[in-house]
């Protein structure tokens, strides 16, 4: 069914095209004799075809053409100027206003039928091309969702296989993943960077699958020389992330290369300071030691809110971004639901 819109400040006029948009078929007209009127309707209404007068009062169809072609999405709608001047200079102005074909008083039927299914099937064939384009953007945008889904999948099994040879948990990755967005949340960061640390902070770690396991499983203290090896897992990481095109990946790099810098430069693996460390590894930093504290393991035991919470007030300007510490307390409530939906399973003290 096609919308047929009608202007005419003539009574007769207006009985006469609309019975002419009826022997059409599948039309349905709707009539305005105020041009000023019609031109509100249109603000909320997109009609399939327009046939105006020329000569009305208030508002002529020039006019109108020019304020119906300025409204959104009205550019593409045909429409049919009706009129009783044959002058050539009102023609080319309403062709350059935009209208698509004329009509001259008095209407001949045939022609009016011609002209007005030929603007019809114009619209038809615009709605179809229309109707396809969002198709397959649909498509596209499934496509997309799908390849970022397995793209995502892939990331927190990589992540799991490097923490597989660390005793942390999948709940860890994401715990700190999911702190790590809470952070970013309470930093006001664009929505687009708060999907984007979520998706990429478990890779924090990744470069530990590069680090021998006589170092990484030990369960004693480090010495000297095996903590300088161990350190190299922030490198590791970066180099095994940093050449992607994926966007994800590449902010993982940044992750794993700075999630163990410190506020006040004695972190590693550049000993960068303050705001020279990217705000993602500031976030991760903090992020990470907090689940850390709090999460039993083997070798430990859970710290309490309260120890963990002083621990990073403690570190404030010096191990911690002050802000992003102030994010995570701010965002407190997210932390606890965090803390309930991804719990470890029971680990025995050994």
């Amino acid at each position: 069914m096609h919308t047929v819109l009608i202007i005419d400040d003539s009574d007769i006029n207006l009985t006469l095209i609309k019975a002419l948009v009826m022997k059409l078929g599948e039309c349905e007209p709707v009539l305005f004799a105020n041009p000023l009127k019609a031109l509100e309707w249109c603000r909320s209404n997109v009609p399939d075809l327009v046939i105006v007068d020329y000569m009305m009062p208030d508002m002529d169809g020039l006019k109108f053409i020019s304020a119906f072609r300025a409204l959104h999405g009205r550019d593409e709608v045909p429409i049919l100027m009706v009129t009783a001047n044959d002058q050539k200079d009102v023609r080319y102005e309403a062709l350059l206003g935009g209208a698509n074909d004329f009509l001259t008083k008095p209407i001949d039927r045939i022609e009016f039928s011609a002209r007005a299914r030929n603007m019809l099937s114009l619209r038809t064939g615009q709605k179809f091309l229309a109707d396809r384009a969002q198709h397959l953007a649909s498509l596209v945008d499934e496509q997309t969702r799908e390849i970022r889904d397995r793209e995502k999948e892939l990331i927190f099994r990589m992540s799991r296989a490097a923490e597989f040879r660390d005793p942390e948990t999948g709940a860890h990755i994401q715990r700190m993943a999911h702190y790590s967005q809470a952070i970013a949340i309470g930093l006001g960061l664009e929505r687009a960077a708060q999907q984007l640390i979520l998706e990429a902070a478990p890779m924090h770690d990744v470069g530990k699958i590069g680090i021998p396991d006589y170092i990484l499983l030990k369960p004693g203290k480090l010495t000297v020389e095996e903590f300088e090896v161990m350190k190299g897992h922030a490198r590791l990481g970066y180099e095994l992330l940093k050449e992607s095109r994926s966007d994800i990946l590449r902010a993982g790099a940044q992750i794993a290369l700075t999630h163990h810098e410190k506020y006040d430069g004695t972190g590693y693996p550049r000993h960068l300071k303050g705001n020279d460390i990217p705000v993602f590894g500031r976030i991760v930093a903090v992020a990470d030691v907090f689940d850390a504290l709090t999460s039993e393991r083997p070798y430990k035991k859970a710290w309490s809110l309260e120890d963990a919470c002083r621990f990073l007030e403690e570190g404030r300007g010096k191990h911690f971004d002050p802000l992003c510490v102030e994010a995570l307390l701010a965002e407190w409530n997210r932390v606890l639901d965090i803390r309930q939906r991804f719990q470890d399973e029971v680990v025995p003290m050994v």
